[in-house]
């Protein structure tokens, strides 16, 4: 059973001034990844707070952001025209993990999908430790489908 945050975790979609908080979390999704030229961060993250469907949900422990994840509601012409949602980006700070915080960002995520009208929510992940694997278990999703990517050579 995960553990359930402290009351004094929040979570709420990400704003213009949280950049600086959610640029340190992404650095402890990939450790390998370069960090973004701030004017570069700047303008993505401008774009994904505008992006109709786009929302970056963050976790505050206090005023110190220690999960995220990204929700894309998509909008569909099949399942009734019931749209769909993915989730991206699910990342909690080193010094914060196993305390619930990921699993609590995710299931606000989900609940805000099924508001949406969404039929689904996707979620891919590339770890293959069985202890992400049951993290994903834990929260709701199944493992049914065979997923696919391509990258950009």
């Amino acid at each position: 059973m995960r553990p359930v945050p402290h009351q004094d975790f929040a979570i709420r979609p990400a704003a213009a001034g949280d950049l600086p908080g959610l640029t340190i979390l992404y650095q402890h999704l990939n450790q390998t990844d370069p960090v973004l030229d701030r004017a570069l961060a700047e303008e993505r993250f401008s774009t994904i707070l505008a992006q109709p469907g786009m929302t970056v949900f963050i976790g505050f422990a206090g005023d110190l952001a220690v999960a995220t994840a990204t929700l894309i509601v998509v909008p569909n012409m099949t399942r009734n025209g019931a749209s769909y949602a993915l989730i991206e980006n699910v990342v909690t700070h080193a010094d914060h993990r196993q305390r619930g915080y990921a699993g609590a960002v995710i299931g606000h995520a989900v609940t805000q999908a099924w508001k949406a009208g969404c039929y689904k929510v996707m979620l891919l992940t590339g770890s293959k430790s069985p202890a992400t694997l049951r993290f994903y278990e834990n929260c709701g999703f199944v493992q049914d489908k065979t997923g696919y990517q391509i990258r950009r050579p």
